[in-house]
C-alpha cells in the first residue's frame, strides 16, 4: 500500500487527521491540493487554511487552483495512482476524474445514500438519526452518487453538538482510508451502487439558517440547536418591552412542557422558557446581539422578554 502514489484533495479541518496518517503511516502525499486562500475579517486578511499551513510545514507541494481544473497538468505529471478527497469544497472537472490510475476516493462524512451535499454533519443531529459516519467512496461527475466502497458508523450521542461530532467524525476517517486504501492496493475494494431513493441533499449553511422557527415542537428546535453548534448558531428575535432583539442560543437545552402558548417566554430557575408548536424548550446560556454569552439568570436582570419571533 506504501508504493501508492497519492494527491490528496482537501481544505476543511476535518480531513486533517486523515492527512497526518498519511504522512505518518502513508503513503505521503506527492502533493496536497486545496482551496485558494480566503479573506477574513475586516480587512479582508487572506488566511490559509489549516491542512495547508501542515503540508507546507512538512515539505509537501501545495496546489491552490480557483477551478481545480487548472490544475491537472500539473497533477498529471506526478503520475498518481490515487486521488483522495476529504471537505474540498470544489466539484472535480472531468479532466481531474480521468487523472489516477486506479480510483479517485472521497471521504463523506455520512452513511451514504443517508446525507449527501455539505451539512451531512448537521443534517445527521437535526433529522435525529442513530447513526452517522465516515463513507469511503469513488467519485464520479454527480455530487456524492458514486459507487460506495467501504464505510464504518459511530452512534451519535443524545447531547451531541455540530463541532463534537464534526471532531469525532475527523478521527474516525483515517481508519476508513487506511483499509480503502489497501482494498484498492490489494485489488479487492468492492463498489455498491447507492439507492438514489434513500438520498437527502443537505445543500451548504448560511449564517442566517440559524433563525429558529418556533412552530416546530421543542424536541426539533432542540435537535437544530444542538446541530448548529458551533455553525451557523442558532438565534431568535426577543421582544423586550416593543423592541425585537437578536439573541443566540446554546446548547444544552431542556425539552418540558410548561403549557405555554406559541412563542410565549417565561423566566425562571434559572432557564428561559420557550413555547414551541409542541412543548417548551428550556434555554440556559445565551448571548444577546452586541454582549457577551452569560447565564440566563445573568440576562434576566434588568429584562424582561415576552415574547420570541
Amino acid at each position: 500500500m506504501n508504493g501508492l502514489r497519492l494527491i490528496f484533495i482537501a481544505t476543511g479541518d476535518i480531513a486533517l487527521p486523515a492527512f497526518r496518517r498519511l504522512q505518518e503511516h502513508g503513503p505521503r502525499p506527492l502533493a496536497l491540493v486545496t482551496q485558494p486562500d480566503k479573506p477574513v475579517g475586516r480587512h479582508q486578511t487572506l488566511l490559509p487554511s489549516a491542512i495547508k499551513l501542515e503540508a507546507l510545514a512538512a515539505g509537501i507541494p501545495v496546489l491552490q487552483p480557483v477551478v481545480i481544473g487548472e490544475a491537472a497538468e500539473a497533477l498529471a505529471a506526478l503520475a498518481p495512482d490515487v486521488l483522495v478527497v476529504m471537505a474540498y469544497g470544489q466539484m472535480l472537472r472531468p479532466n481531474i476524474l480521468t487523472l489516477p490510475r486506479l480510483a479517485i476516493i472521497n471521504l463523506h462524512a455520512s452513511l451514504l445514500p443517508r446525507h449527501r451535499g455539505a451539512a451531512c454533519i448537521q443534517a445527521a443531529i437535526d433529522a435525529g438519526d442513530r447513526l452517522t459516519g465516515i463513507t469511503a467512496m469513488h467519485v464520479i461527475g454527480k455530487l456524492d452518487a458514486g459507487d460506495v466502497i467501504h464505510a464504518k458508523a459511530l452512534e451519535i450521542a443524545p447531547d451531541e453538538t455540530g463541532g463534537s461530532l464534526h471532531d469525532r467524525l475527523a478521527e474516525l476517517a483515517p481508519e476508513v482510508l487506511e483499509e480503502t486504501l489497501a482494498m484498492l492496493a490489494a485489488g479487492s475494494a468492492g463498489r455498491v451502487a447507492q439507492d438514489e431513493a434513500l438520498t437527502n441533499y443537505v445543500p451548504k449553511l448560511e449564517r442566517g439558517d440559524g433563525k429558529i422557527d418556533w412552530s416546530q415542537s421543542a424536541a426539533a428546535v432542540a435537535r437544530r440547536i444542538r446541530a448548529y453548534e458551533p455553525w451557523p448558531g442558532s438565534y431568535t428575535l426577543v421582544d423586550e418591552g416593543g423592541t425585537p432583539k437578536r439573541l443566540k442560543l446554546f446548547p444544552p437545552v431542556t425539552v418540558g412542557e410548561l403549557g405555554l402558548a406559541l412563542r410565549e417566554v417565561r423566566g425562571g430557575e434559572g432557564e428561559l422558557w420557550i413555547g414551541c408548536g409542541a412543548g417548551a424548550l428550556g434555554v440556559r446560556e445565551v448571548q444577546p446581539d452586541g454582549s457577551r454569552r452569560m447565564s440566563v439568570a445573568d440576562y434576566l436582570r434588568g429584562r424582561r422578554p415576552e415574547r420570541v419571533d
